[in-house]
């Protein structure tokens, strides 16, 4: 299994919202690399939502239901999306301030490429995540 980190404007997709949906499809990324991150999920993949924009926090973990497939919102044929259903959410929610705050997270794509909008996220930070948002 491999750990990944989306993220969504709360604004457009909240945390709240994939609550209620229970299962949704992650779709609309447009840039190559976040693209390719997703062409990597894999069905039972462990996935943190992050409140991009407003927020920015890790709220809660979704897996992934569905691996990659065509994103019919995109025209140009070039670019995919996968399914995700809802799993726990973070008793504490953990923020961008608290990881680089905390200094061994510096390495992670949340703190280097702040824009980057899918992601991997390693064991050991996905370990310390968790332990920092109270879920297990």
């Amino acid at each position: 299994m491999k750990y990944w980190l989306v993220k969504s404007e709360p604004d457009t997709y909240s945390w709240e919202k994939m609550v209620k949906d229970g299962t949704t499809f992650w779709d609309g990324v447009r840039n190559y690399q976040a693209a390719n991150n997703m062409k990597a999920m894999k069905k039972g993949d462990s996935v943190f939502f992050y409140h991009s924009n407003k927020g920015k926090e890790i709220v809660g973990i979704v897996t992934v239901v569905r691996e990659y497939y065509p994103d019919p919102s995109d025209k140009s044929g070039r670019f995919g999306m996968v399914d995700v259903k809802v799993g726990k959410p973070f008793n504490n929610p953990v923020s961008l301030q608290q990881l680089k705050e905390d200094g061994s997270f510096d390495d992670i794509a949340l703190i280097r490429q702040s824009r980057l909008s899918v992601m991997p996220i390693d064991k050991k930070h996905w370990d310390k995540i968790c332990k920092m948002g109270g879920v297990k």
